[in-house]
This record gives C-alpha cells, structure tokens and sequence, in this order.
C-alpha cells in the first residue's frame, strides 16, 4: 500500500474542510456523524484554522490524522481526542480514566476494503498509547447502532462493545415512532480497547 498516514499540518485546513464535507455528503454519514453538511458548510474559514491547527499542535489533546494517496489526495481521516476524570467530555459518558477517544472516521468508498482504514487506526491508537503525559488506559469510539459496517470493522480492529450506549444527540436522525410505544431512541454504542 502506498499511502502514507500523518498528522495535518495547520497550513492545510482547506483540505481538512474539504475532507470533512466530502465525509458529510457520504450516504452513511446520517449514521456516522453527529454533524450536518448544512451545518458545516456553512461554517467560516477561521473554525476550519482554528480547528486544524488544534489537530496539528504538538502536545496538545487532539491529534487528526490523514491518509495521502501517492497522488497527495487525502483519502481518508481520524481524529483522538485526549479525555481525562476531570474534563467535560462532548459525548459520551465521562472519562474514568485517562482515555483517547476516536471521531471523525472517514474513509473514501474508492479506498475502503484495501488496508487504508486500518492503517490510518493503527496510527491514531498508536499514538494515543505513545503518550506519557497523561498515559493513556483505553481507547474509545461510538458507532450508530444502525451502522452495522463500521461495527464490524471496529470489531475487527480489536475494540469491543463496552456495554455503554447513549442516545444520538443534535441534529441525527433523533427519536423515531416505535410500534404503538410511543418514540423510540436511536443508540450509539461505545466500543473500546484497553491498555495492554
């Protein structure tokens, strides 16, 4: 395989807005993100620098990777966020221990099945557990109970099902009717992997 899995560089925040929209117009993206391409597009050119340079700062607590064709097209992303005890965390239960936690995977349909997506997570949970400061005791992510493909995957990968779940928030597809009960939940699961 000849695609190569970095960090982005904050200089490159029009290639990380264009992955991200290009990740939102994704026919799974109704279950894969809690973000709206509406939403995003119209966001200004500062959050896109803002929130590149975030992901590229060494030593800080998010990290987003990509991977680059031989070609230099991003084909696809993930994101760790850094999560300790004491931190107010934007989903999901909050963090017993100090913990990296996965969002914002995307991979482009032309490149998935031939090792890219594996590639790109090896080095996401790579780097999570190279960390000393706070070491790290457990990866986490969350996938739509109704996104059967990427639960495999991550299965796959090594994380399983930690028995959590929370109710998708914002703008996803919310409560649905259940039969005659009323509404019900659509679910995100958590899936994990511990230290060693």
């Amino acid at each position: 395989m000849d695609y190569v899995m970095r960090s982005v560089r904050a200089e490159e925040w029009p290639l990380a807005r264009q992955l991200r929209l290009d990740a939102l117009q994704d026919p799974a993206a109704p279950v894969a993100f809690l973000d709206l391409y509406e939403a995003a597009v119209a966001r200004p050119d500062a959050f896109w620098r803002d929130r590149t340079a975030a992901a590229a700062e060494e030593g800080g607590d998010v990290r987003q990777f990509v991977a680059e064709s031989p070609e230099g097209e991003w084909v696809g992303t993930v994101t760790v966020l850094i999560e300790r005890p004491e931190d107010d965390v934007p989903f999901g239960e909050p963090a017993g221990v100090n913990q990296g936690h996965l969002v914002g995977v995307f991979v482009r349909p032309e490149v998935r099945g031939v090792g890219v997506t594996d590639a790109l997570f090896r080095v996401a949970v790579d780097w999570a557990w190279s960390l000393s400061a706070p070491r790290l005791e457990r990866v986490r992510l969350y996938v739509h109970e109704n996104n059967p493909r990427a639960a495999a995957f991550y299965r796959r990968f090594g994380f399983v099902p930690s028995g959590q779940r929370m109710p998708v928030p914002g703008p996803g597809p919310g409560p649905v009717p259940g039969p005659g009960t009323g509404e019900r939940r659509e679910w995100e699961l958590e899936y994990v992997i511990e230290r060693g």
